[in-house]
């Protein structure tokens, strides 16, 4: 499944700069630098963190998207950073394990 997809399918877009990424598997978790050394390159990376390091370790781990559950907002000034770097950002007004189980059922 592609991340454009993820935005037909109930997923709100905040920023989508490569839309065409294809995701390969999920990651959850909180926890930065745990999430940095675990998270698999074109996974989809569920959290409820919206700071400027979640941007950073988007990019490192080079996930094909981050998805903010629990619908976390993510302040302007890190939206702008997260388009220049070619982070796509989708929200989830669901809870994380929620979230979890409908990207689940859509990647199945």
């Amino acid at each position: 499944m592609k991340v454009f997809e993820l935005a037909e399918n109930g997923f709100e877009t905040i920023t989508m700069p490569d839309g065409d990424r294809e995701i390969d598997g999920v990651y959850i978790g909180d926890l930065l630098s745990w999430v940095m050394g675990r998270a698999s390159q074109d996974n989809a990376w569920i959290t409820i963190m919206s700071n400027i390091n979640v941007i950073a370790v988007a990019t490192l781990a080079d996930t094909a998207c981050v998805i903010l559950a629990e619908n976390v907002e993510l302040p302007e000034d890190i939206r702008t950073q997260a388009e220049n770097k070619g982070i796509n950002v989708l929200k989830s007004p669901l809870p994380t394990y929620e979230t979890a189980v409908r990207l689940y059922n859509l990647l199945s």
